[in-house]
């Protein structure tokens, strides 16, 4: 009887504290909120503003809603709540530190245009872990620039018309003559494996199916753990993807290891690899590092922008038909030929103008690069404010993308917006402050002349190749990654451009 007492009196003891707990946490937050400043000093003893903002709750910050707002299809929405109230930069606790983050277009072109001097790439450990420390995206100081030159002179332009322009379109036939009509896929599979083909050709050099197969698998599973928890025991994704790193480095290395042995190694047989290791004098576990972080990169930029513009063509008819008739004229006189004339050429490639709109339009919604990680290496002023040496600095760069005071009806789908010549600064993606789907500085994308390549010729053989329905309602998350939550399933039919045409 006791006991029950002591049991009863222990229960309401426990309720009574949780409802302490809950109300003491909610004063907290409404304290830190109204908290329209945060000062601090410097190490020298100097009195600094970081940019407004709270300091949400109590260790775990405003991270929740950071991560609720990423999972879901609107990254920006907890930026631009957090923008109404205390303006476009602001400051909060996320990521277990403090970070200053930005919308606005200027400042985030001023961190970009400044990385290596005021600003350092700075990313959570299990991203580090997992792309490597000696890669383009993770390195910093005159090892970043080298690897950022060597990356850049692997794709120059002229190497797009000779080198990439009909192997990726051999690589996409390959792949696409496989299905069946009227098959049921997922194409959010189906564009990684397109893409993981692509890199894996280009890098590597040329591989069975069975092993481009298990490589897509691979990268999926790389890709899962990168911003997961650094948590490396079996059924957690960093354990995962950590095994997934060491069989992609065997792989590599067996790669590097073949080429050497071949006699003739002048003409580059092994793809970029072989140039990699003759020309560029890095070590091997740099060279792997430097090739895993390409093929990520590559992967993810190129895949989910394939993904997500069939996926908006769906939702847009109009946009769809007037892609296809570009397409179409394109083909016109190539159906019946064989050999080098049934490939798009680089004048084809270039009058492509509607599948460009498609593709800005597409980065402007669903881009991967929704925003930028950053550290100040040392205490800089902003418009009045000081940002600490050591302080975290997210450039939101999806924000800005869909800013309705930038782009009206930010939220739809309209790629006849990149027709209006009112919108050609912005559109200027190498160097807008408006449009960066693929960074800007030293940091800039080296290979985003090839992803655009290599989108727009999927889309060229996707949509004149098949019909398809979508068979399940499906919507964007960017956690842990970019992707579609269900897949995009759709079922497939081949086109017979001889019966629409009557």
């Amino acid at each position: 009887m006791r006991e029950t007492c002591y049991g009863t009196v222990w229960a309401y003891a426990m309720i009574v504290a949780v409802v302490f707990v809950i109300v003491f946490l909610s004063k907290f937050e409404l304290i830190n909120r109204k908290s329209t400043y945060y000062k601090k000093r410097t190490e020298n003893g100097n009195e600094y503003k970081l940019p407004p903002g709270g300091r949400g709750w109590p260790l775990i910050g405003d991270s929740l809603s950071w991560y609720n707002a990423v999972a879901s299809s609107h990254p920006p929405s907890y930026v631009q709540q957090e923008v109404q109230r205390y303006g476009k930069i602001f400051s909060c606790s996320v990521f277990g530190k403090r970070a200053v983050v930005s919308a606005d277009p200027s400042f985030n072109r001023f961190i970009m245009q400044n990385e290596g001097k005021l600003f350092q790439s700075s990313y959570p450990k299990s991203f580090r872990d997992l792309v490597g420390k000696n890669g383009v995206i993770t390195v910093q100081g005159d090892q970043q620039r080298k690897l950022h030159g060597i990356a850049s002179n692997m794709m120059r332009l002229d190497k797009l018309k000779s080198h990439f322009l009909k192997d990726i379109q051999m690589v996409m036939l390959q792949t696409l003559n496989n299905f069946r009509d009227n098959q049921v896929i997922l194409l959010q599979d189906v564009c990684r494996k397109v893409a993981i083909n692509l890199m894996v050709n280009q890098l590597l050099g040329a591989s069975s199916e069975r092993e481009e197969d298990e490589m897509a698998r691979l990268f999926s599973d790389f890709v899962d753990g990168c911003l997961s928890l650094p948590i490396n025991f079996p059924g957690f994704a960093y354990h995962t993807a950590m095994k997934a790193r060491e069989t992609i480095i065997t792989k590599i290395k067996t790669t590097i290891e073949k080429h050497r042995q071949e006699e003739d190694t002048k003409e580059g047989g092994n793809g970029l690899l072989g140039r990699l290791v003759d020309e560029e004098s890095l070590p091997d576990y740099a060279v792997v590092d430097f090739l895993i972080n390409l093929i990520f990169a590559g992967n993810e930029t190129t895949a989910k922008t394939m993904l997500f513009a069939v996926y908006y063509l769906t939702q847009s008819p109009p946009a769809m038909k007037q892609l296809l008739d570009e397409q179409r004229r394109l083909r016109s006189g190539k159906s019946d030929n064989k050999g080098e004339d049934m490939f798009i050429t680089w004048q084809d490639y270039k009058q492509m103008s509607f599948t460009q709109c498609v593709i800005d339009e597409t980065l402007r919604l669903g881009g991967i690069a929704i925003w930028l990680m950053r550290e100040a290496k040392e205490d800089i002023q902003y418009q009045g404010y000081v940002v600490p040496k050591g302080c975290f600095v997210v450039p939101f760069l999806s924000a800005v993308h869909l800013d309705e005071n930038l782009y009206e009806g930010a939220r739809t789908f309209n790629p006849w917006r990149w027709m209006d010549p009112l919108n050609k600064e912005k559109r200027s993606w190498r160097n807008s402050p408006f449009y960066a789907p693929f960074g800007g500085g030293a940091r800039f994308c080296p290979g985003a002349e090839l992803a655009r390549l290599q989108i727009a010729l999927f889309l060229h053989y996707f949509v004149t190749s098949f019909r398809w329905t979508q068979l399940k309602e499906d919507r964007m998350s960017f956690f842990p990654s970019a992707r579609l939550v269900n897949g995009f399933e759709i079922r497939i039919t081949r086109r017979d451009d001889e019966l629409e045409m009557k």
